[in-house]
């Protein structure tokens, strides 16, 4: 078993002391073995990593705190973002490290960005072994030179034995995420739920970057063939179909889910994926299916054979927000970079509970603003805990348990590169058609696919459309390979006065939603409220 750290950066020498044995840097096969002396979890088909996350098997975003602060006082969102005091966090502190001396830990030195100019150097300290090979799939991996000149700018702790207290700790239960960007820590306790990990530096991330002047996104990318520069990303919360849209077999994958837009292109905050594995199939999603009986790759919370070891990709009795974590290169179209250009297509994935919008709609930049604050979506059976059906909300940035800065911080951010850059948007729904959830259908993958293959190659942006009176953006009126009732949704309902009263009553949702952000924004993004 091979450890790789420089002597001079050992935990110690951050004041992390009389711990049991500490793993530092273990490879793939390394992890493995110690999670299975552990009994963490099984050995799959493949070599895959079988787990399991207790009660736990969705994020915890109420729990998720942010250390008041002379910093983070005018900075952060605090709507958005529950405030913990430094004296709490201290206490905090104190309690967390007391509990974990004696205990093994492992120790992953990574980077947050595949952009040499903005990446992170983070130190993530797991007790849970597996935990430490999902964070070696998810962050990006140093070469031998780098991790022996690596210095943490930032350290995550992540102990899942620990339960917080909330009167003691300043926090909400016994579950607590808590970010103190002066300490340049982050600590976890009281979940095995193992996205914790990677959306607490997702969280720093899109605090540090805007700064930079760096747009932080919760989006998958993807790049033609041979034109890094022909780039497109993909917003959208998770369930939305980023993962599996960005993922198509005729382009270059940048990344599924995290990604920065800077004055040189877009680039990968991540080395690996984590994609939901619910209803996957060859047929329809080949490669990421295939990575599920890869050596390493973690399965988290899927039903299995005790004696086949068969995944049952269709049982949800566990959750149905399992997943699996692979490293990027498992994916044969995969960049090897982590980097593109300027993105000449920016789409936004809403699931639309409703049934209301149609399958594709074409922004301009300020309706492109107006909709990434709006950020309207439907929440997906077990991404967050308490979730059991398609749920109806806006989560403005699409992806605001992430966001700890004002919204306008990133619209204005958004606003602005597509305005120098000349990108396309487009609004696609990946939801339902023809009623809403209960009634209707899913929109088909299939057709969803045309248009955004449509939308990408240029060919959409050079026919036809027709302005949808109740939003105010423009439809295509065709598009090869998808039916025309398809493209107004109208036309999909049996009854057309139910869905005029849905339409109506998403309208008014819109414009109650948006009156937060009224007082903040410029008057051509103004303009473009519905209702």
């Amino acid at each position: 078993m091979t450890e790789r750290v420089n002597p001079e950066r050992t935990l110690e020498r951050q004041g992390i002391e009389g711990l049991g044995r500490v793993y530092y840097n273990l490879s793939e096969p390394a992890i493995v073995q110690e999670a299975l002396a552990r009994g963490e979890g099984t050995l799959g088909k493949g070599g895959a990593f079988l787990v399991t996350t207790g009660k736990f098997t969705g994020r915890s975003p109420l729990d998720k705190h942010v250390v008041r602060s002379a910093t983070t006082r005018d900075t952060i969102w605090w709507d958005a973002n529950r405030p913990m005091t430094p004296e709490a966090y201290d206490v905090l502190r104190a309690d967390l490290l007391a509990h974990m001396k004696g205990r093994d830990f492992f120790v992953q030195d990574l980077f947050g960005g595949a952009d040499p100019t903005h990446r992170l150097d983070v130190r993530v300290v797991t007790e849970l072994a597996w935990h430490s090979l999902f964070i070696r799939h998810m962050l990006r991996r140093p070469d031998d030179e780098e991790l022996a000149e690596f210095e943490p700018e930032y350290t995550v702790i992540n102990c899942p034995s620990f339960r917080s207290d909330p009167e003691r700790h300043g926090c909400r239960s016994d579950v607590v995420i808590a970010l103190n960007i002066e300490a340049k820590e982050i600590l976890i306790g009281g979940t095995e739920y193992a996205g914790e990990n990677k959306k607490s530096v997702f969280t720093l991330l899109n605090y540090i970057l805007p700064e930079r002047g760096v747009m932080p996104m919760h989006c998958s990318a993807n790049h033609a063939p041979a034109d890094q520069a022909d780039a497109a990303v993909f917003f959208g919360l998770s369930g939305t179909g980023k993962t599996t849209l960005s993922a198509a077999p005729d382009r270059v994958l940048i990344g599924d889910d995290e990604h920065g837009w800077s004055d040189r292109g877009i680039f990968n905050f991540e080395g690996g994926c984590y994609a939901k594995t619910i209803s996957l199939s060859p047929e329809a999603e080949p490669e990421i299916f295939a990575t599920t009986t890869r050596f390493a790759t973690v399965i988290e919370n899927m039903v299995f054979d005790p004696d086949t070891l068969a995944l049952d990709f269709d049982d949800t009795s566990i959750t149905p927000n399992m997943r699996a974590a692979y490293p990027l290169d498992y994916i044969s179209n995969a960049s090897a970079t982590g980097l593109g250009g300027h993105p000449r297509n920016v789409v936004m994935l809403t699931c639309d509970a409703f049934g209301v919008l149609p399958p594709i709609s074409r922004l301009s930049p300020a309706q492109a603003m107006y909709h990434f604050l709006s950020g309207f979506t439907s929440k997906v059976a077990g991404t967050e805990r308490g979730v059991t059906e398609p749920e109806p909300t806006f989560s403005t940035c699409f992806g605001a348990p992430f966001m700890p800065r004002r919204p306008e911080v990133y619209g204005n951010l958004l606003k602005e590169k597509i305005a120098a850059h000349g990108s396309d948007c487009w609004l696609v729904n990946t939801g339902w058609t023809g009623g809403a959830y209960g009634t209707g259908s899913r929109m088909p993958i299939k057709a969803t696919r045309a248009l955004l293959a449509a939308a990408l190659n240029g060919s959409l942006a050079s026919g036809t459309f027709r302005r949808d009176p109740n939003f105010g953006f423009e439809v295509p009126d065709s598009c090869e390979g998808v039916p025309d009732d398809l493209l107004d949704p109208r036309r999909t309902w049996a009854d057309k006065d139910a869905y005029d009263r849905q339409a109506a009553k998403l309208v008014d949702m819109f414009a109650a939603n948006f009156e937060k952000y009224v007082d903040h924004i410029d008057e051509d993004v103004k303009a473009c409220a519905i209702g």
